[in-house]
């Protein structure tokens, strides 16, 4: 199956960095080519088959058109290479940079509520970005 979007990304819409890293995301996104699907979802697992809900919460997932799954830091540079932000990122997929770029963001991943507590004052988001179960496809 194929999807209309060039990636979908399934995301912890309860993680204030997290969230609002999506949020600068979709700002961008002017072509409409990203998804975003909040794992805590009620309906996640039933819509969602196919992505493990834990391991989805402990290392972000990707998906592209074609089915592919990317995670972690491929799926940030694909999504920032899809709205011409990719400079950004690019140094983290180096070959020299890449696995020391993707065990920090394993750590990262680990302790992102208590980053975001020291960066942004909040551990979690009150609601998730998806409470009423509905995808958000552009976030405001």
């Amino acid at each position: 199956m194929t999807s209309p979007y060039e990636l979908t990304i399934y995301f912890d819409g309860l993680c204030p960095l997290c969230h609002r890293e999506m949020q600068q995301i979709k700002r961008r996104d002017r072509h409409n080519l990203i998804a975003l699907v909040d794992i805590n979802r009620i309906d996640f697992e039933q819509n969602y088959p196919h992505i493990d809900r834990k391991h989805a919460n402990d290392i972000l997932h990707g998906e592209l058109a074609n089915g592919a799954i990317l995670l972690g830091l491929d799926v940030t540079h694909k999504a920032w290479s899809l709205v011409g932000c990719s400079k950004l990122t690019s140094l983290l997929r180096a070959p020299v940079v890449r696995p020391f770029a993707d065990r920090a963001y394993l750590v990262f991943a680990k302790h992102r509520y208590n980053i975001s507590l020291l960066l942004t004052g909040k551990k979690r988001l009150a609601h998730s970005a998806c409470d009423d179960g509905h995808c958000i496809t552009k976030i405001r």
